[in-house]
């Protein structure tokens, strides 16, 4: 694996039964690269993230996360340095827990606060990153108290806590009105616009949910690649057309993505 790649996967399968649900798919991503997946319902986007955030092991082929091979690493150890937000951990977070609990357990990638002590800087930065996504003023509400839109800040500012090396978002935008998500869009950009922000993976089912600053797309298709690259190459009228079989026209304003069927 080379040294400059944040995690790769070699001939990954995923089976059920006599069914592949996932695979055979190669599939790499470097330092600084802001990554999208998009795909129909049942293209393996869920299965994909389950295995990049050490939640399944793939059946078959190979997995490299931040230079280490799974199966060959103690997962607890990677889980650190992996940010995730979305469906992989929103169920499990406590509704009697405090907003800024939420987001200082992923310090130990914990979740619900017991006897573990955090020192100045902890709290510090997790005041800063609540306020960044434009929720600081709810640290000490319950997290079960909040609006899903305010929801989804808590668990980005959650999964940046620990600094990590790779961050991934499952749908970050699903469930909100269109004033949620484009202020959520656009906080997430300036963010990511950070030299020093980690590489990220974004799944989702609406390219108009596409950040800027995004640099690459992968389409699954019935488990496999079905094409990827630079996003400008990948999200095509094209390639949106073949992939959802429904003939549709998409437009770029240089920043984001939109699409509407023909």
């Amino acid at each position: 694996m080379s040294s400059n790649r944040v995690l790769e996967l070699r001939d990954v399968v995923v089976r059920r039964g006599d069914k592949n649900i996932l695979g055979p798919l190669n599939f790499a991503i470097s330092a600084g690269e802001r990554w999208v997946v998009l795909g129909p319902n049942g293209a393996g986007k869920s299965t994909l993230l389950q295995i990049l955030a050490t939640r399944m092991f793939p059946s078959s082929g190979s997995v490299f996360l931040l230079e280490k091979e799974m199966g060959k690493v103690d997962v607890w150890d990677l889980r650190t340095r992996i940010g995730i937000c979305g469906s992989l951990i929103s169920e499990d977070i406590p509704y009697d827990e405090k907003v800024r609990d939420v987001v200082l357990t992923a310090a130990y990638a914990i979740i619900g606060r017991w006897n573990e002590a955090y020192d100045l800087w902890d709290e510090s930065r997790a005041v800063a990153l609540l306020t960044t996504f434009g929720v600081r003023d709810l640290a000490d509400r319950h997290y079960g108290t909040l609006s899903e839109g305010e929801r989804k800040r808590v668990q980005i500012s959650r999964a940046l806590m620990a600094d990590p090396e790779l961050l991934l978002l499952d749908e970050p935008a699903a469930g909100l009105d269109l004033g949620g998500r484009e202020d959520l869009l656009k906080r997430f950009s300036i963010f990511a616009s950070d030299p020093l922000a980690p590489a990220s993976i974004l799944v989702t089912h609406h390219i108009e949910e596409i950040p800027t600053g995004t640099t690459h797309a992968l389409i699954l298709k019935a488990g496999q690649a079905a094409v990827s690259g630079p996003i400008a190459e990948v999200i095509t009228s094209e390639h949106m057309s073949n992939i959802f079989e429904l003939p549709m026209e998409v437009s770029h304003d240089g920043s984001r993505f939109f699409a509407r069927a023909l």
